[in-house]
């Protein structure tokens, strides 16, 4: 049983994540900025600003865990990457691990080929700035974090959220940096996503690393 923090725990990722992990045992913290419509039990609900270093500080305190579920979108469209920054460096002080809910951009096609954000022309221009900053961190930032931080990447595929919502099938399929279903993008709901996720959590097999849960 691990101490389990998930930061942005009442969004579509976050919250099924939450409900996985809390269904799996473990100690939960859900943090977000807002309280859940229909909170879960045994889960401790914690509301704040992610931009706010030292209630994220007391949140991560003694977590075993982080997993950061933010969107580079609405509040955190100017400050995501430095909230992320902030998280890693809390994580690697607290010898906690770090799993980001990524997105599908940061895929490859295939093994060695460009990243899809790599040839962005083809982005709505409305999404083109949100797909780029959530591909910086997987591009630039985690990389870049020191080698004491033990992080995953974790994309999901193309049709992933609440636009697409999906039924549970309780299986998935893992891939690394390469998408599961470069094809179409793939698609996955949200419970087996966070199956996945939770896996790839207790399994502990994968470090610094990105991979790719689809169905």
């Amino acid at each position: 049983m691990s101490r389990i923090v998930v930061i942005g725990g009442t969004g579509y990722a976050g919250s099924a994540i939450v409900a996985e992990a809390a269904a799996r045992g473990h100690v939960v913290t859900a943090f977000s900025r807002s309280a859940p419509a229909e909170p879960l039990e045994g889960v401790d609900y914690v509301q704040g600003d992610a931009t706010d270093e030292a209630t994220l500080a007391s949140v991560v305190a003694g977590a075993d865990v982080v997993v950061a579920a933010l969107a580079p979108r609405g509040a955190l469209a100017s400050s995501f990457r430095e909230v992320n920054r902030t998280l890693a460096r809390l994580a690697d002080a607290r010898h906690a691990r770090l799993f980001v809910v990524g997105g599908f951009s940061s895929l490859r096609p295939a093994a060695a080929a460009p990243r899809f954000v790599e040839d962005a022309t083809d982005l709505p221009t409305e999404l083109r700035d949100e797909v780029l900053t959530g591909a910086a961190l997987i591009l630039e930032d985690l990389p870049a974090a020191p080698p004491t931080l033990d992080w995953v990447f974790v994309s999901p595929p193309r049709m992933f959220g609440s636009f697409a919502p999906g039924e549970r099938r309780g299986g998935y399929r893992l891939g690394n940096d390469v998408a599961v279903s470069p094809e179409d993008g793939g698609a996955i709901s949200a419970p087996d996503y966070a199956l996945g996720f939770l896996d790839l959590i207790e399994r502990d097999e994968h470090h610094r690393a990105h991979v790719n849960l689809a169905h």
